[in-house]
This record gives C-alpha cells, structure tokens and sequence, in this order.
C-alpha cells in the first residue's frame, strides 16, 4: 500500500500539514496538488482547527510542479492544467481560504510551485537549509498561483524582479534580511518555534485570530486610503460587541503575560 501524499497531525486546535513525497522532493502531483487543496477545505469546515502549520517530509519543503508528470501529458500546460486541480480549485486559494493563520514551516528548498505554497501562508519560519527560487521564466511558463504580485509586495518590486528574471535561488538568511520570512532557526528548532507561535496564537481573544486576519489581507490588497475605510468599517462593527469591563480583565492578562515574557 502506497503512502498518502500528504500527512495531517492534529494535537488540539493547531493542525500539521506534512507534504509527503519525499522521494520527489514533495513535487507537486497532481495527487498532491489536489490533497492540499482538500485537506485545507477540510480543515476550514472543522471548527476545532484554528491554525495550521504546513511543511515538507524529507529534505525539501516543495520543489514545485511535478515536471516528469507535466512532461509526460502534452495537455497539461495548456487549458488551465497548469494551474488547475480540482474543478476551479488550486492548493493555494485552498491555503488562503483557511480563515485561521497558516504557518509555513520551510525546512528546505521551496521552488517556483512551492515557493507559491509558501508565499500562501501568514507566517514564514525557515530552518537554516531552506533556499527559495521562481523558476518559471527557466521552465518557459508564467505563475499563475499570485507569486508575480506577492513576490513584489513581500520583498519590494526591484528585488522580485532580480529573483523572477534570473531564476536565482535566494538563502534563508538572505530572505530574512530582505523582509521575505519572519526568521531562520536551526532544523531541530523549526517545528518547535512554529508550535510556540500557534500557541501564541491560540492565547489571543478567539474571535479576534480569524477577524484580524482578515482585516490584514482586506486591507493589503487595497489602496492605503480604502484600507483606512475598511480598518474603520470592521472595528466598529466588531467593537460594539465587546463590554468594557472585559478589555479590563483581559488588560490585566496582558501585563502578566508581558512581566513572565520579560523575566
């Protein structure tokens, strides 16, 4: 029996979403491409899942579209079959449709496709072997899965366009200094750190993890003055249902939790 192409851990309310063809470099199948797709579907309509952490098996996190498939199916670049999963949906608005932040656990090279996957989620952590590259002007193909726009906002468009036209790989601590990845840690620590954040997460108002979340992606995608607008709609809207006497007990939680962060 054959192994599942993607590994799912749960351990209360944070998941762990392993790519899993190590042998392949966790290249994206169209088995795989369709198991993230659904795997995060499911995890949407699981209500006791809030975040997620995505990472590979093996040495790779993601080395992108399966090209010995893709070489082998005369079909498969055209029509949509490059971007295309499951009806009208690919792995990464799957990704982007979890409400819950998803946390990327990058553990090695994260190319084109899976540089992709990984630009999918809210949070990027990176061990030490983790090495980034967009590919797809080398493979003769334009993405399709948003990196040519996020690329541009993540790390400026100058540096984008010196990653996307050459095709050059960029190390962890590379694009830690460029703003592209919260951190870089050693291997051991990756999945440890990424665990600590999900609790972090998990400690804050629950209603307010998904809300404000959206209210980040709402307002990047805008112009500055349409988010300022849109940051007002939702507060007020979301405010008037909190009472004042429960800001002062959550206040004091804070200054507890900031006296045991700093002893």
């Amino acid at each position: 029996m054959s192994e599942p192409v993607i590994l799912v851990e749960k351990s209360g309310a944070v998941a762990t979403v392993t790519l899993n063809r190590p042998g392949a470099m966790n290249a994206l199948s169209r088995d795989l491409r369709k198991a993230i797709a659904e795997t995060f579907e499911e995890l949407e309509a699981d209500d006791n899942i809030r975040v997620a952490i995505l990472t590979g098996a093996g040495k790779a996190f993601c080395a992108g579209l399966d090209l010995k498939e893709l070489g082998g199916d005369a079909s498969a670049v055209g029509g949509g079959g490059v971007n295309a999963t499951v009806a009208d949906k690919d792995p990464v608005t799957s990704i982007g449709q979890f409400s819950g932040p998803v946390i990327g656990a990058i553990n090695g090279v994260a190319i084109t496709g899976g540089f992709e996957l990984a630009l999918a989620c809210d949070i990027l952590v990176c061990s030490e072997n983790a090495r980034f590259a967009d590919t797809h002007a080398r493979v003769g193909i334009l993405p399709g899965w948003g990196l040519s726009q996020k690329l541009s906002r993540a790390i400026g468009i100058y540096r984008a366009k010196e990653l996307s036209l050459t095709g050059n790989f960029l190390s962890a601590q590379q694009a830690e200094q460029w703003g592209l990845i919260n951190r870089v840690v050693t291997a051991e620590e990756l999945l440890p750190v990424c665990r600590k954040l999900a609790d972090d997460m998990l400690s804050v108002v629950p209603q307010c993890l998904p809300a404000y979340k959206k209210l980040i992606d709402d307002g990047f995608a805008e112009a500055f003055g349409t988010a300022l607008k849109t940051e007002r709609q939702f507060s007020n809207a979301a405010n008037k249902s909190v009472a004042p006497e429960e800001i002062a007990a959550r206040r004091e939680g804070i200054q507890s939790r900031g006296k045991q962060q700093t002893s």
